[in-house]
Protein backbone atom coordinates (compact mmCIF):
# COMPACT_ATOMS: atom_id res chain seq x y z
CA UNK A 1 0.00 0.00 0.00
CA UNK A 2 1.26 3.44 -0.91
CA UNK A 3 2.82 5.57 2.06
CA UNK A 4 0.46 8.30 0.96
CA UNK A 5 -2.37 5.87 2.46
CA UNK A 6 -3.83 5.64 5.34
CA UNK A 7 -3.48 2.13 7.03
CA UNK A 8 -5.39 0.46 9.54
CA UNK A 9 -2.94 -1.88 11.96
CA UNK A 10 -4.66 -4.16 14.58
CA UNK A 11 -2.97 -4.29 17.87
CA UNK A 12 -3.13 -7.54 19.75
CA UNK A 13 -3.94 -6.25 23.76
CA UNK A 14 -1.70 -9.49 24.25
CA UNK A 15 1.16 -8.68 22.42
CA UNK A 16 1.44 -5.16 21.22
CA UNK A 17 5.03 -4.91 20.21
CA UNK A 18 4.18 -6.11 16.57
CA UNK A 19 3.05 -2.56 16.39
CA UNK A 20 6.26 -1.27 17.11
CA UNK A 21 8.09 -1.99 13.74
CA UNK A 22 4.68 0.03 11.98
CA UNK A 23 5.53 2.66 14.56
CA UNK A 24 9.29 2.66 13.77
CA UNK A 25 8.29 3.09 9.70
CA UNK A 26 5.86 5.34 10.65
CA UNK A 27 7.96 7.54 12.08
CA UNK A 28 10.74 7.65 9.71
CA UNK A 29 7.90 8.78 7.08
CA UNK A 30 7.56 5.67 5.52
CA UNK A 31 3.76 4.88 5.93
CA UNK A 32 0.78 6.71 8.12
CA UNK A 33 -0.90 4.15 10.58
CA UNK A 34 -4.21 4.18 12.00
CA UNK A 35 -3.99 1.99 15.01
CA UNK A 36 -6.92 0.16 16.34
CA UNK A 37 -7.73 -2.64 18.56
CA UNK A 38 -9.37 -5.73 19.07
CA UNK A 39 -13.44 -4.55 19.02
CA UNK A 40 -14.07 -5.74 15.18
CA UNK A 41 -17.73 -3.16 15.50
CA UNK A 42 -15.73 -0.93 16.84
CA UNK A 43 -13.10 -0.77 14.56
CA UNK A 44 -15.05 -0.75 11.64
CA UNK A 45 -16.83 2.18 12.22
CA UNK A 46 -13.50 3.98 12.85
CA UNK A 47 -11.75 2.91 9.68
CA UNK A 48 -14.74 4.68 7.76
CA UNK A 49 -14.49 7.81 9.93
CA UNK A 50 -10.54 8.05 9.47
CA UNK A 51 -11.08 6.99 5.95
CA UNK A 52 -8.74 4.26 5.83
CA UNK A 53 -7.34 3.12 2.62
CA UNK A 54 -7.56 6.91 1.51
CA UNK A 55 -5.14 9.72 0.85
CA UNK A 56 -3.20 11.42 3.15
CA UNK A 57 -0.39 13.59 3.36
CA UNK A 58 2.68 11.95 4.16
CA UNK A 59 3.84 13.76 6.62
CA UNK A 60 1.44 12.32 8.87
CA UNK A 61 3.02 9.44 11.08
CA UNK A 62 0.28 8.63 13.43
CA UNK A 63 -3.88 9.02 13.24
CA UNK A 64 -4.67 8.65 16.92
CA UNK A 65 -8.57 7.90 17.54
CA UNK A 66 -9.78 10.00 20.65
CA UNK A 67 -11.67 8.44 24.00
CA UNK A 68 -13.08 11.67 24.67
CA UNK A 69 -16.26 11.39 26.86
CA UNK A 70 -18.89 12.42 24.61
CA UNK A 71 -19.59 12.40 20.97
CA UNK A 72 -18.22 10.33 17.88
CA UNK A 73 -14.54 9.79 18.16
CA UNK A 74 -11.65 11.90 16.26
CA UNK A 75 -8.73 10.99 14.42
CA UNK A 76 -5.91 13.34 15.43
CA UNK A 77 -3.37 13.48 12.41
CA UNK A 78 0.01 13.26 14.27
CA UNK A 79 3.48 14.26 12.82
CA UNK A 80 7.04 12.31 13.18
CA UNK A 81 7.94 16.10 14.91
CA UNK A 82 4.81 15.86 17.37
CA UNK A 83 5.62 11.92 18.66
CA UNK A 84 9.21 12.60 19.14
CA UNK A 85 9.26 16.02 20.98
CA UNK A 86 6.78 14.73 23.47
CA UNK A 87 9.04 11.46 24.23
CA UNK A 88 11.89 14.02 24.21
CA UNK A 89 10.02 16.62 26.55
CA UNK A 90 9.08 13.68 28.78
CA UNK A 91 12.20 12.42 29.34
CA UNK A 92 13.45 15.90 29.99
CA UNK A 93 11.04 16.25 32.50
CA UNK A 94 11.36 13.00 34.52
CA UNK A 95 15.21 13.29 34.63
CA UNK A 96 16.03 10.74 31.32
CA UNK A 97 15.41 8.03 29.22
CA UNK A 98 14.89 5.09 30.76
CA UNK A 99 13.53 1.19 30.18
CA UNK A 100 9.10 1.21 29.94
CA UNK A 101 6.32 -1.11 30.87
CA UNK A 102 3.74 -0.51 28.96
CA UNK A 103 0.42 -1.60 31.20
CA UNK A 104 -2.17 0.28 28.84
CA UNK A 105 -3.38 -0.59 25.21
CA UNK A 106 -1.36 0.66 22.63
CA UNK A 107 -3.95 1.80 20.27
CA UNK A 108 -4.43 4.85 22.80
CA UNK A 109 -2.00 7.50 22.75
CA UNK A 110 -1.16 7.27 26.46
CA UNK A 111 0.10 3.48 25.29
CA UNK A 112 1.46 4.69 22.03
CA UNK A 113 3.61 6.81 23.82
CA UNK A 114 5.27 4.38 25.54
CA UNK A 115 6.15 2.74 22.58
CA UNK A 116 7.43 5.97 21.01
CA UNK A 117 9.25 6.24 23.69
CA UNK A 118 10.98 2.98 23.93
CA UNK A 119 11.38 3.52 20.13
CA UNK A 120 13.47 7.36 21.27
CA UNK A 121 15.46 5.38 24.30
CA UNK A 122 16.54 2.85 21.94
CA UNK A 123 15.33 -0.02 24.68
CA UNK A 124 12.14 -2.76 24.09
CA UNK A 125 9.48 -2.05 26.84
CA UNK A 126 8.13 -4.79 28.56
CA UNK A 127 4.56 -5.64 28.37
CA UNK A 128 1.26 -6.46 30.25
CA UNK A 129 -0.62 -8.75 28.53
CA UNK A 130 -4.00 -7.00 28.67
CA UNK A 131 -6.53 -9.28 27.05
CA UNK A 132 -7.83 -10.06 30.26
CA UNK A 133 -7.56 -7.07 31.91
CA UNK A 134 -5.25 -5.60 34.54
CA UNK A 135 -3.06 -8.44 36.22
CA UNK A 136 -1.48 -7.46 39.96
CA UNK A 137 0.48 -10.45 39.55
CA UNK A 138 1.86 -9.58 35.69
CA UNK A 139 2.75 -6.45 36.28
CA UNK A 140 4.44 -6.90 39.50
CA UNK A 141 6.58 -9.68 37.90
CA UNK A 142 7.21 -7.45 34.75
CA UNK A 143 8.62 -4.54 37.10
CA UNK A 144 10.72 -6.67 38.68
CA UNK A 145 11.96 -7.69 35.39
CA UNK A 146 12.62 -4.17 34.49
CA UNK A 147 13.90 -3.68 37.59
CA UNK A 148 17.30 -5.08 36.64
CA UNK A 149 17.76 -2.40 34.30
CA UNK A 150 20.76 -0.44 34.59
CA UNK A 151 19.33 2.92 34.25
CA UNK A 152 15.54 4.70 35.06
CA UNK A 153 12.74 2.57 34.70
CA UNK A 154 8.93 4.10 33.83
CA UNK A 155 5.26 3.01 33.76
CA UNK A 156 2.15 4.36 32.92
CA UNK A 157 -1.06 3.79 34.53
CA UNK A 158 -5.14 4.83 34.59
CA UNK A 159 -5.92 6.08 38.49
CA UNK A 160 -7.87 2.99 38.32
CA UNK A 161 -4.78 0.71 37.70
CA UNK A 162 -2.80 2.68 40.27
CA UNK A 163 -5.62 2.03 43.36
CA UNK A 164 -5.69 -1.59 41.93
CA UNK A 165 -1.92 -1.63 42.89
CA UNK A 166 -1.71 0.06 45.74
CA UNK A 167 -4.29 -3.00 46.90
CA UNK A 168 -2.05 -5.55 47.50
CA UNK A 169 1.40 -5.35 48.95
CA UNK A 170 3.10 -7.16 45.82
CA UNK A 171 1.70 -4.19 43.92
CA UNK A 172 3.13 -1.78 46.38
CA UNK A 173 6.70 -3.07 46.31
CA UNK A 174 6.39 -3.14 42.24
CA UNK A 175 5.07 0.72 41.89
CA UNK A 176 8.25 1.73 44.05
CA UNK A 177 10.62 0.02 41.84
CA UNK A 178 9.59 3.14 39.00
CA UNK A 179 11.31 6.55 38.75
CA UNK A 180 8.17 7.46 38.20
CA UNK A 181 4.60 6.24 37.67
CA UNK A 182 2.93 8.46 34.80
CA UNK A 183 -0.86 8.57 35.97
CA UNK A 184 -3.39 10.23 33.24
CA UNK A 185 -6.72 9.38 31.53
CA UNK A 186 -9.22 10.17 34.33
CA UNK A 187 -8.57 12.59 37.70
CA UNK A 188 -6.74 11.29 40.56
CA UNK A 189 -7.91 12.08 43.98
CA UNK A 190 -5.80 14.41 46.24
CA UNK A 191 -5.91 11.66 49.40
CA UNK A 192 -4.78 8.91 46.69
CA UNK A 193 -1.84 10.90 45.28
CA UNK A 194 -1.02 11.50 48.83
CA UNK A 195 -1.58 8.46 49.63
CA UNK A 196 0.69 6.48 47.39
CA UNK A 197 3.72 9.49 48.46
CA UNK A 198 3.67 8.08 51.46
CA UNK A 199 3.99 4.43 50.42
CA UNK A 200 7.14 5.72 48.30
CA UNK A 201 5.44 5.78 45.04
CA UNK A 202 6.55 8.22 43.13
CA UNK A 203 3.54 9.27 40.69
CA UNK A 204 3.43 12.19 38.36
CA UNK A 205 -0.13 13.33 37.64
CA UNK A 206 -0.52 13.95 33.70
CA UNK A 207 -2.54 16.31 31.43
CA UNK A 208 -2.68 16.06 27.97
CA UNK A 209 -4.76 14.36 24.92
CA UNK A 210 -4.71 12.19 21.78
CA UNK A 211 -4.61 15.94 19.94
CA UNK A 212 -1.44 17.02 22.08
CA UNK A 213 0.62 13.60 21.59
CA UNK A 214 -0.33 12.65 24.83
CA UNK A 215 0.06 14.06 28.19
CA UNK A 216 1.71 17.20 27.92
CA UNK A 217 1.31 19.15 31.82
CA UNK A 218 2.89 17.10 34.45
CA UNK A 219 1.47 17.48 37.79
CA UNK A 220 0.27 21.13 36.47
CA UNK A 221 3.66 22.02 34.97
CA UNK A 222 4.26 22.35 31.23
CA UNK A 223 6.85 20.01 30.08
CA UNK A 224 9.98 21.77 28.32
CA UNK A 225 8.35 23.79 24.85
CA UNK A 226 4.64 23.60 25.92
CA UNK A 227 2.33 27.07 26.84
CA UNK A 228 -0.40 26.89 28.45
CA UNK A 229 -3.06 30.11 28.01
CA UNK A 230 -6.65 30.55 29.00
CA UNK A 231 -9.02 31.97 26.70
CA UNK A 232 -11.92 32.51 28.87
CA UNK A 233 -11.81 29.34 31.04
CA UNK A 234 -11.38 27.21 28.41
CA UNK A 235 -7.02 26.00 28.36
CA UNK A 236 -5.41 26.19 25.17
CA UNK A 237 -1.91 24.57 24.59
CA UNK A 238 0.89 25.61 22.41
CA UNK A 239 3.70 23.31 21.27
CA UNK A 240 5.22 21.18 18.91
CA UNK A 241 3.46 17.74 20.29
CA UNK A 242 0.54 19.83 19.08
CA UNK A 243 -0.99 17.86 15.95
CA UNK A 244 -1.91 19.37 12.99
CA UNK A 245 -5.94 18.69 12.93
CA UNK A 246 -8.28 15.80 12.77
CA UNK A 247 -8.28 13.59 9.95
CA UNK A 248 -12.65 13.34 9.95
CA UNK A 249 -13.37 16.95 10.82
CA UNK A 250 -13.66 19.63 8.43
CA UNK A 251 -14.17 22.21 10.95
CA UNK A 252 -10.98 21.39 12.58
CA UNK A 253 -9.56 24.71 12.41
CA UNK A 254 -11.83 25.98 15.22
CA UNK A 255 -9.82 23.54 17.41
CA UNK A 256 -6.06 24.07 15.42
CA UNK A 257 -4.09 27.00 14.49
CA UNK A 258 -0.60 26.23 14.17
CA UNK A 259 1.26 24.67 17.13
CA UNK A 260 -2.02 25.14 19.10
CA UNK A 261 -4.92 23.90 20.45
CA UNK A 262 -7.93 25.05 21.89
CA UNK A 263 -8.96 22.30 23.84
CA UNK A 264 -12.40 21.41 25.51
CA UNK A 265 -11.46 21.45 29.06
CA UNK A 266 -11.42 24.39 31.78
CA UNK A 267 -9.20 25.42 34.41
CA UNK A 268 -7.22 28.11 36.08
CA UNK A 269 -3.67 28.62 36.27
CA UNK A 270 -2.47 29.95 39.63
CA UNK A 271 1.41 30.76 40.46
CA UNK A 272 2.37 29.23 37.26
CA UNK A 273 0.15 25.46 37.93
CA UNK A 274 -2.44 24.41 35.86
CA UNK A 275 -5.70 22.99 37.19
CA UNK A 276 -7.82 21.17 35.03
CA UNK A 277 -11.94 21.98 36.28
CA UNK A 278 -13.97 20.00 33.79
CA UNK A 279 -15.36 20.45 30.30
CA UNK A 280 -17.08 22.83 28.11
CA UNK A 281 -19.48 19.87 26.57
CA UNK A 282 -20.25 17.91 29.82
CA UNK A 283 -21.46 21.36 31.55
CA UNK A 284 -25.07 21.01 33.26
CA UNK A 285 -27.30 24.02 32.81
CA UNK A 286 -29.75 23.74 35.98
CA UNK A 287 -32.22 26.23 36.65
CA UNK A 288 -30.17 28.76 34.80
CA UNK A 289 -26.90 27.77 36.74
CA UNK A 290 -23.95 26.32 34.71
CA UNK A 291 -22.46 23.53 36.64
CA UNK A 292 -19.40 21.30 36.29
CA UNK A 293 -19.85 17.70 36.90
CA UNK A 294 -16.38 17.35 37.79
CA UNK A 295 -16.66 19.51 40.65
CA UNK A 296 -19.41 17.16 41.78
CA UNK A 297 -17.74 14.54 41.25
CA UNK A 298 -14.67 15.38 43.40
CA UNK A 299 -16.87 16.00 46.40
CA UNK A 300 -18.72 12.19 46.07
CA UNK A 301 -15.37 10.76 44.95
CA UNK A 302 -13.32 11.89 48.59
CA UNK A 303 -16.29 10.24 50.19
CA UNK A 304 -14.99 6.85 52.07
CA UNK A 305 -16.33 3.96 50.35
CA UNK A 306 -17.16 5.80 46.92
CA UNK A 307 -14.70 4.33 44.13
CA UNK A 308 -15.86 5.57 41.17
CA UNK A 309 -18.80 7.96 40.23
CA UNK A 310 -20.46 10.06 37.26
CA UNK A 311 -22.47 13.40 37.55
CA UNK A 312 -24.36 14.50 34.68
CA UNK A 313 -27.43 16.52 33.95
CA UNK A 314 -30.66 14.76 32.13
CA UNK A 315 -33.48 16.81 30.90
CA UNK A 316 -35.98 18.00 33.32
CA UNK A 317 -38.91 20.03 32.59
CA UNK A 318 -39.04 22.21 35.63
CA UNK A 319 -34.81 23.17 35.76
CA UNK A 320 -34.01 22.51 31.88
CA UNK A 321 -31.21 20.23 32.88
CA UNK A 322 -31.34 17.94 36.57
CA UNK A 323 -28.04 16.88 38.35
CA UNK A 324 -27.74 12.73 39.04
CA UNK A 325 -24.78 10.70 39.95
CA UNK A 326 -24.35 7.22 39.69
CA UNK A 327 -21.34 5.77 41.79
CA UNK A 328 -19.33 2.55 42.81
CA UNK A 329 -18.30 1.26 46.26
CA UNK A 330 -20.13 0.59 49.84
CA UNK A 331 -21.06 4.26 50.56
CA UNK A 332 -24.79 4.71 51.20
CA UNK A 333 -26.57 7.41 49.10
CA UNK A 334 -27.41 8.64 52.26
CA UNK A 335 -23.77 9.13 53.18
CA UNK A 336 -23.29 11.08 50.08
CA UNK A 337 -26.27 13.36 50.76
CA UNK A 338 -24.48 14.28 54.24
CA UNK A 339 -21.49 15.25 52.47
CA UNK A 340 -23.50 18.25 50.64
CA UNK A 341 -24.02 19.31 54.00
CA UNK A 342 -21.57 22.50 53.71
CA UNK A 343 -22.47 22.42 49.76
CA UNK A 344 -25.20 25.03 48.26
CA UNK A 345 -28.02 23.07 48.23
CA UNK A 346 -28.72 23.14 44.38
CA UNK A 347 -25.20 21.07 43.79
CA UNK A 348 -26.95 18.48 45.51
CA UNK A 349 -27.94 16.18 42.54
CA UNK A 350 -31.34 15.04 42.45
CA UNK A 351 -31.15 11.43 42.09
CA UNK A 352 -27.91 9.27 43.51
CA UNK A 353 -27.90 5.93 41.99
CA UNK A 354 -25.45 2.99 43.19
CA UNK A 355 -24.38 0.41 40.55
CA UNK A 356 -22.27 -2.71 40.29
CA UNK A 357 -20.17 -0.65 37.62
CA UNK A 358 -19.15 2.31 35.24
CA UNK A 359 -18.70 1.62 31.50
CA UNK A 360 -15.80 2.58 30.20
CA UNK A 361 -14.57 4.35 27.14
CA UNK A 362 -11.02 3.98 26.49
CA UNK A 363 -8.66 3.16 29.61
CA UNK A 364 -9.66 4.56 32.83
CA UNK A 365 -13.17 6.99 30.85
CA UNK A 366 -16.27 7.17 32.25
CA UNK A 367 -18.22 6.44 29.03
CA UNK A 368 -21.04 9.28 30.13
CA UNK A 369 -23.19 8.82 27.24
CA UNK A 370 -23.72 5.07 28.57
CA UNK A 371 -24.58 6.47 32.06
CA UNK A 372 -26.93 8.81 30.74
CA UNK A 373 -28.52 6.58 28.95
CA UNK A 374 -29.59 4.05 31.48
CA UNK A 375 -30.82 7.34 33.69
CA UNK A 376 -33.23 7.93 30.70
CA UNK A 377 -34.16 4.53 30.65
CA UNK A 378 -34.88 4.35 34.10
CA UNK A 379 -37.23 6.97 33.67
CA UNK A 380 -38.93 6.06 31.02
Amino acid sequence: MSRSRLRAITVDPADPLPLMSSLEEALSGQMSILPCGPDLSQNEILRGHCRVGEPIDPEVAVVVATSGSTGTPKGAELTPANLISSADATHQYLGGEGAWLLAMPAHHIAGLQVLVRSIVSGYEPEFLDLSHGFSIQEFALKAERLAHFPGRIYTALTPMQLLKAMDTLAGIEALRLFQAVLVGGAPLRRSDYEAAGRLGITVVRTYGSSETSGGCVYDGRPLPGVTIQLRGERIAISGPMVARGYRNMSDSPAFFSPGSFLTSDTGFIDNGLLTVTGRIDTIIDSGGLKIHPEVIEQVIANIEGVSAVCVLGIPDRRLGEAIVAAYTGTASPATIIEAFDEMPRWQLPKQITRVESLPLKGPGKIDRLMVREKFMHDLG
